[in-house]
């Protein structure tokens, strides 16, 4: 091989590796792009460590567009709306006023206990010291409130409704106790200690609320966010408060009207804000009016068809169509061994026993039973009674038929149950009796 063929081939060898090293050069580089939507200009870009860093480059929107992006970025959950089920700004927008009143109220009852107490404080005063009176009798009230944990899993809706009502009872008592200054303690005491079962019970119903709402598994941002809103209007409402009781509420009698108007807000707001939650788990209320709804259509209700036509005062109520079922009782009441025993004969993988009471159907669960089994009982509890209206008892023959009829389309039932976003793994029925086998 003489010279000039050698400074050929490394000729030809350079030039295939220049494009290797131009092309790893820019394979390694950082990967950038730039999005433009309407007025917004943002820059994009991944890092060598595969990190994506995020760059406005330019906002040209009004300034009240960007605002209320802020606004939402803060007190909205990532994604909104739709990242959350149906109601969410509705509930929201009551929570707001709910906060807002109950701040403003929660000013002038601190005034009034210090007042009844002796003391002339002003209105600033008075918000730093309702801080420190919420403590003493609430102890108590929080300690006996607390063993009613389960019931509130199964109505959340009514037990924080409940606790509202609790408390501004606790609060008008410390608005009127000026009224009777020798009375202080009692007053104050018996106030504080509705004051502490209503946080409980608000405390205790705020997670099954919330998971209501969570779509994508963002129930702690739901969480946060909703925190960032009760804080933000409890401070507007504490504002208000001090106004108020600088001017219109000076007096006793500006007090009890001014009162007893943000206490009618304050509960009015918090009966809409409920209405708006779809809960989406298993309680026998829902489960009747799903049973019903059901029978009555032929398909499945989600949670947020029933959320307006839920009871939030008297859950217990009896739905004819779905079979006049009661659900809880102890089984010793609810049906006689013999019956018992003939029951588990007909229906030995079942995880619940019927037995057709004077005006109702008693259901009665085993302590392993899930939301399946009490919708498989109460299903065929509906179609025994549209079967039988007039009988008093369930008789073998009417309950075989009305069971085939719902073996038959319990699985569409329950695959549309599913689709619409019930939890049926669990049935939430309170303090109510199950048995064991």
């Amino acid at each position: 091989m003489n010279l000039l063929e050698k400074i050929s081939i490394q000729k030809m060898m350079k030039k295939k590796k220049e494009p290797d090293k131009d092309e790893s050069s820019v394979m390694g580089g950082p990967v950038s792009w730039i999005e433009n939507c309407e007025a917004v200009s943002t820059r994009f870009e991944f890092d060598r460590d595969g990190r994506l860093d995020v760059k406005l480059l330019k906002d040209a929107r009004p300034v009240i567009n960007v605002m209320v992006d802020s606004f939402l970025s803060k007190f909205f959950p990532a994604g909104y709306p739709y990242s959350v089920n149906e109601g969410y700004l509705r509930y929201t927008q009551f929570r707001a006023l709910q906060h807002c009143s109950s701040a403003a109220l929660s000013v002038l009852s601190t005034q009034s206990l210090l007042f009844a107490a002796g003391l002339r404080p002003t209105p600033a005063q008075a918000t730093v010291v309702s801080w420190i009176l919420k403590d003493g009798m609430q102890h108590a009230g929080k300690l006996i409130c607390s063993s009613l944990g389960a019931r509130m899993d199964s109505e959340p809706k009514r037990w924080r409704i409940l606790a509202d009502v609790l408390y501004d009872l606790g609060t008008g008592l410390e608005v009127l106790s000026p009224l009777c200054p020798h009375l202080f303690l009692e007053v104050a005491g018996l106030g504080n200690f509705a004051k502490g079962m209503a946080v409980v019970a608000a405390r205790a119903t705020r997670l099954p609320i919330y998971s209501s709402f969570a779509k994508e598994g963002n129930l702690s941002d739901l969480f946060a966010k909703g925190e960032a809103i009760s804080t933000l209007f409890n401070v507007v409402g504490l504002g208000i408060g001090i106004q108020l009781a600088s001017t219109v509420c000076s007096s006793m009698q500006g007090k009890m009207i001014t009162g007893s108007l943000l206490s009618f807000v304050h509960i009015y707001s918090v009966v809409e804000e409920m209405k708006a939650v779809p809960v989406n788990s298993l309680n026998p209320q829902r489960t009747a009016m799903i049973v019903a709804d059901f029978l009555k259509e032929g398909k499945a209700s989600s949670p947020a068809d029933l959320r307006f036509r839920e009871d939030l005062l008297f859950p217990g109520r009896l739905i004819e169509d779905a079979g006049n079922v009661n659900v809880g009782r102890d089984i010793h009441r609810a049906a006689k061994p013999s019956k018992l025993r003939e029951w588990k004969e007909i229906f030995p993988e079942e995880k619940f026993i019927l037995s057709r009471g004077g005006k109702w159907t008693d259901m009665v669960l085993e302590h392993d039973a899930t939301g399946e089994d009490a919708l498989r009982g109460w299903l065929l509890a509906g179609f025994a009674s549209s079967l039988g209206r007039t009988t008093q008892d369930l008789n073998p023959g009417i309950l075989l038929e009305a069971y085939e009829k719902m073996d038959n389309v319990f699985p569409r039932f329950l695959a549309e149950l599913r689709e619409k976003g019930w939890h049926t793994d669990r049935f939430l029925d309170g303090i109510g009796s199950r048995f064991a086998v």
